[in-house]
């Protein structure tokens, strides 16, 4: 084998990171981005909020695609350099060259303003530390309403289900011994408030092969259990779910009714899922009539009591888009509370080029980083407002009608019209969030596909999923529709829907089946 040496010409596509972190930013939700921009201020201290409207010079986008210079010796003519420094950005596939940011113009005076369409709070808390640069620097303001901050605070605060029985058991008159069990019982309680382990195994494992001690454990438990019961909230410290709604039932009034729900929770609780009366008639004794309003009882009850006290992490939706009703269509505008005023510190810029030697080279990098982030921001809200003007125009009979009137869209239609990739309507389309007149909805929720008519065009599925939500809520309660029933009635109007399909669509919307539908 013969070696040599050859040259090829090759073209390859990269991406920079100036146009990674576009892609990244354009796929963050409002929250997400919030927390990317106050990382960004504590890391870069080139970056800071603005409490005016910034125009594109004082935000330096016109030299957001320079490239860092290598001689780091004149950097007065840094500005320079940046207005006529050609783009580079290449892209790995078209999905991201239609995502690139178009390369700015030399001139900034023939770009078109940002203050424009840049606003927002800038409520970010966090001020860069000016101490490096003679501490002449301005802070940055905290607009944030501190009763607005507080208030999510104690939100987000609330006890657990140990702390809130652990306060009722300080008004108890109880010896070490029976608080300890006490105690560690509440410790052993989960989420929904249910004691799995049984008594007898909490004590095995506590006391081993001791007997005497065992059967000590043992009573203390068994005490301590009954103590547990009996606290707040109704049904805690249960074993099962019958024992459970029992325990609830002890606060109701004594009725025959309440009575026969006791004895109801008594038998399997499949009897009572499944409502069967007559079998539950014979296994308690009382009439179809007595066993039917135990069933209504029962059905007011908590069967987790301790779930309202889990601290779930609560995701508040902030619409990234606003659509208001204007003369004979629909104004779309971004949501200005969500919109950081972000700019290029002036004070530090201008401290940049008094430096000079390899430390000022790395500080060029840190304001071409700053630079690009708000250049990269504002593409971001370019994109969503496009998407969204889009989405408006396609589905202008929802924010007439309502969601019976959704067309089928698919997101090729929208990424040919703007000449985007599908993976970028795609990414601007996840966790972005639209305010209509018909309440805030995900921007995917207005795509679906198409279900056949009998006229030859298609029904979305979005409104077929509304029409058998408007079915089922007009049925007779004592005969509920069955999905085949539901399936004939869409196709009576025309639209072909299987039943299979119906099923679905009635799962999606969290509707119970026929059988369970069936009220008594």
């Amino acid at each position: 084998m013969k070696q040599g040496l050859s040259l090829r010409v090759s073209q390859h596509l990269a991406l920079t990171p100036q146009l990674q972190q576009s892609i990244r930013l354009l796929q963050l939700s409002t929250l997400e981005l919030s927390q990317e921009v106050e990382q960004m201020l504590d890391e870069n201290p080139f970056l800071e909020v603005s409490d005016e409207a910034a125009t594109r010079e004082d935000f330096g986008v016109a030299q957001a695609d320079a490239p860092v210079t290598a001689d780091a010796q004149d950097f007065e003519g840094a500005d320079d350099a940046f207005s006529s420094a050609p783009a580079t950005s290449t892209s790995s596939s078209s999905e991201s060259s239609t995502e690139a940011p178009e390369s700015p113009s030399a001139d900034a005076d023939s770009e078109p303003r940002l203050e424009d369409s840049w606003e927002g709070d800038g409520s970010v808390e966090t001020a860069p530390d000016d101490s490096e640069w003679g501490g002449d620097a301005p802070a940055r303001k905290n607009n944030n309403d501190d009763e607005q901050a507080d208030a999510i605070e104690l939100a987000r605060s609330q006890d657990t289900l140990q702390q809130h029985l652990h306060r009722q058991m300080l008004s108890l008159r109880l010896s070490p011994e029976d608080r300890a069990a006490l105690h560690f019982l509440i410790e052993s309680l989960n989420d929904d408030g249910y004691l799995e382990d049984a008594i007898e195994a909490l004590a095995a494992g506590l006391a081993g092969d001791d007997l005497e001690e065992f059967d000590e454990l043992q009573h203390r438990f068994t005490t301590a259990l009954g103590l547990l019961q009996n606290m707040d909230p109704p049904g805690v410290g249960a074993r099962s779910l019958g024992e459970c709604l029992s325990l609830q039932l002890l606060d109701e009034r004594n009725t025959e009714e309440t009575r026969a729900a006791m004895a109801v929770c008594k038998q399997p609780m499949e009897l009572l899922a499944k409502r069967d009366v007559k079998r539950l008639s014979a296994a308690t004794g009382c009439s179809e009539a007595l066993v039917k309003a135990a069933i209504a009882i029962i059905g007011r009850l908590d069967p987790k009591p301790g779930r309202r006290f889990v601290n779930v992490e609560r995701n508040l939706i902030i619409p990234d888009v606003l659509v208001q009703k204007s003369g004979r269509g629909f104004k779309v505008t971004l949501n200005s509370d969500v919109m950081p005023k972000l700019r290029v510190h002036d004070i530090y810029a201008n401290a940049l080029k008094q430096h000079k030697g390899q430390q000022g080279a790395a500080l060029q990098q840190r304001l071409q980083e700053a630079r690009w982030f708000i250049k990269n921001i504002q593409q971001r809200f370019d994109t969503i407002l496009r998407v969204s003007t889009a989405i408006v125009e396609r589905q202008k009979n929802f924010f007439t009608h309502g969601e019976l009137a959704m067309r089928p869209l698919v997101l090729r239609e929208i990424a040919d019209e703007l000449g985007l990739h599908e993976s970028t309507i795609s990414r601007v389309t996840t966790a972005k969030y639209m305010s209509t007149p018909y309440g805030t909805f995900e921007l995917k929720y207005f795509f679906g596909s198409g279900l056949g008519t009998d006229s030859g065009s298609n029904a979305s599925s979005t409104a077929v999923r509304a029409l058998i939500k408007q079915l089922v809520a007009a049925e007779s309660a004592a005969k509920p529709l069955s999905d085949n029933q539901i399936s004939d009635m869409l196709r009576e109007q025309g639209i072909e829907c299987a039943r299979r399909t119906v099923a679905k669509y009635r799962e999606a919307l969290r509707i119970a089946p026929a059988n369970l539908r069936k009220t008594l």
